[in-house]
């Protein structure tokens, strides 16, 4: 007869989250390594009373924003390669439809969340309930199938017995390389506290293993063959080399084959700056030398990449006559995109496949091409010392200037967090990674305000290492709310805020497409009604000591200097506030080496919107589909 325990579905919930592993090349690691959670009266008697029942095996972190405890287990994952997880607690309504955008970040960037939204009665006791919302075609509706379009498995669990499938088939998602995202377990709150009498198995010690599933011999041949012919190949890396811990492999393989390595938001680091092959990054926030390697590549091998938008400048990049794709990739929906060749297999199995392959006999490219993108490479290396230079220590810095005070300061053991804004783009561009996993740049979504509290989840992951979170004005308004958790957790971060008064990115792409920069300043309003006055009196300095945090004010590259080395010594959690030279009055990072389509106003009476669709048809006439 089998054993069984009585416990509640929140309860045993717990225990079998707790009892959940991964394994990868030998490594065993806990899969769900803790629980973030906002408690409501749709989880505090069921998941809150589960946590405080089991708080020796399932340790719990208190969050002050839903959206910003996603991020945060996000960025802990994102430093854990994937192999281990945080869950994240919520009532019903509000709290649960504030996990949306959290969610559709770590699908999007295919990273492994579980969410525990609170959700109404299944029973129907009382129709409402607080804060439920009714739909009038749909009983069975609640605010929780929001999060079905951004999960990559939902289930509701409207019965006791129905958890375990339910939590089975979760665990099988969150450590699935290629179905792993955002996984929701929607718990009505009745349920949550009923009773049931558990078999004893579910709660036993289960593993999951992470596949590394090797490349198919036709396509591993066609692969090899294609890199043969190829005159002017080029690596475009993704995020699943780092995914795949396939970095090694893929340096390997470069230096055999003397093939040129450009690398997506996802992907920088695959190499360190300085490797041979290294040529930075690609796309429309990429490098001049990265994007002239694209525009004349007959051969695009792809490792780990979804070819985004960015990547690909929109269609305009890769342009040589008979350019060709090869797609190394776990996913064979990414697989075979730009009608290439595919390779479907783990990153690191097949990128040492390929190479083997290219072995008997070696193969290279020709020591001209090697030549052509070395000097080129050294030629932008000028530009970036340039952007990074302050000839004089005592005015206010540039942004590029802030990296450079930065980069004269890191070591490979820092890790440099960011998504959104102008600096995704000056750091795609300038930014020297030293480190596998020095440069995380959150650009699938590139979502404002994950910077913070992705910080505390990477800081979680990697306990000692210095984390430093890049944040301009805007995003740190987004969401500064978890910078009290990493007061009251003491989570030595360090914040950069970057002032700038304003959307800077959108501010420069709204003068681009004839918006003239509108709405894009935080300034008062000018007499005209636009916001051309005095910039707003806001100190976010204060607003971030006031939240707990110890506060270094920098108003020169000098004082920069002094206080991001302060600031990388600190215990505790410290803010780095410095109001930058805006690039139109100062020179900044270099330009865009690509194009990215925004639409322009195809109809327009201002000048400025008339001259900006004229370059639009420009730039669109060169887009191509690769058949």
């Amino acid at each position: 007869m089998t054993s069984t325990t009585r416990l509640t579905v929140a309860q045993a919930l717990v225990r079998f989250l707790a009892a959940q592993y991964t394994e990868r090349d030998g490594e065993r690691t806990r899969l769900v390594g803790a629980t973030w959670g906002i408690f409501g009266h749709g989880n505090v008697a069921g998941i809150g009373q589960a946590l405080v029942e089991y708080a020796d095996v399932m340790p719990y972190h208190q969050g002050r924003s839903e959206q910003a405890m996603v991020h945060a287990a996000v960025g802990y994952a994102r430093q854990r390669n994937r192999l281990s997880a945080h869950a994240v607690t919520t009532s019903i309504g509000p709290g649960a439809t504030n996990l949306v955008t959290g969610a559709a970040l770590a699908t999007v960037n295919h990273l492994p969340v579980l969410l525990l939204p609170g959700d109404v009665f299944a029973t129907r006791p009382a129709d409402p309930v607080l804060q439920q919302l009714e739909v009038p075609y749909a009983g069975d509706v609640s605010v929780n199938d929001c999060l079905r379009p951004v999960s990559r498995w939902f289930d509701r669990v409207t019965r006791p017995e129905a958890l375990i499938p339910a939590a089975l088939q979760a665990m099988r998602v969150l450590a699935d390389p290629v179905d792993t995202g955002a996984v929701t377990l929607a718990l009505p709150q009745d349920v949550q506290t009923e009773a049931f009498d558990w078999p004893e198995e579910f709660f036993a010690a289960r593993t999951w293993t992470v596949r590394r599933p090797a490349a198919d011999p036709g396509e591993l041949a066609a692969a090899a063959a294609a890199v043969r012919a190829a005159r002017r190949p080029l690596i475009v890396a993704g995020g699943g080399v780092h995914h795949s811990r396939a970095e090694e492999a893929l340096g390997a393989l470069a230096a055999a084959t003397r093939i040129p390595v450009a690398s997506t938001q996802a992907g920088k680091g695959s190499l360190r700056w300085d490797h041979p092959q290294d040529v930075g990054g690609i796309g429309h926030t990429g490098t001049a030398t990265a994007d002239e390697l694209a525009r004349t590549a007959d051969l695009v091998i792809g490792v780990g990449t979804r070819y985004t938008d960015f990547t690909t400048a929109s269609g305009t990049l890769f342009t040589a006559p008979g350019v060709r794709f090869l797609n190394v990739n776990i996913a064979p929906h990414d697989g075979h995109k730009l009608a290439g060749l595919p390779l479907i297999a783990d990153a690191r199995t097949g990128l040492e496949a390929l190479a083997a392959a290219l072995t008997a006999p070696a193969h290279r490219v020709e020591p001209a091409y090697v030549t052509e993108y070395t000097d080129d490479k050294e030629r932008w290396e000028y530009r970036v010392d340039a952007a990074y230079e302050a000839e004089d220590a005592d005015i206010r810095p540039t942004q590029p200037q802030v990296l450079g005070a930065l980069d004269e300061l890191v070591t490979e053991d820092d890790i440099l967090i960011n998504a959104a804004g102008s600096l995704p783009g000056d750091l795609h561009k300038l930014w020297r990674a030293r480190s596998r996993d020095q440069y995380h740049v959150e650009y699938g979504y590139s979502c404002m305000g994950y910077e913070i509290p992705a910080a505390i989840g990477v800081r979680m992951a990697a306990p000692g290492r210095p984390v430093w979170a890049l944040v301009g004005d805007g995003t740190y308004l987004m969401n500064p709310t978890e910078i009290v958790t990493a007061v009251q957790e003491n989570v030595a971060i360090t914040v950069i805020v970057l002032q700038n008064h304003g959307y800077a990115s959108i501010g420069g792409l709204s003068a681009a497409v004839g918006a003239e920069g509108y709405g894009t300043a935080y300034r008062f309003r000018a007499g005209d009604g636009s916001f051309t006055g005095a910039p707003l009196p806001v100190d976010l300095a204060a607003n971030a000591a006031s939240l707990g945090m110890r506060v270094l004010r920098a108003k020169t590259v000098r004082d920069l200097r002094s206080a991001l080395a302060e600031a990388r010594g600190a215990d505790t959690p410290t803010c780095v506030y410095v109001e930058t030279e805006t690039a139109d009055r100062v020179s900044g990072a270099p330009p865009a080496q690509a194009w990215w389509d925004v639409p322009v106003a195809e109809t327009a009476t201002r000048p400025s919107a008339v001259a900006a669709r004229e370059e639009y048809d420009r730039h669109v006439a060169a887009r191509r589909r690769h058949l």
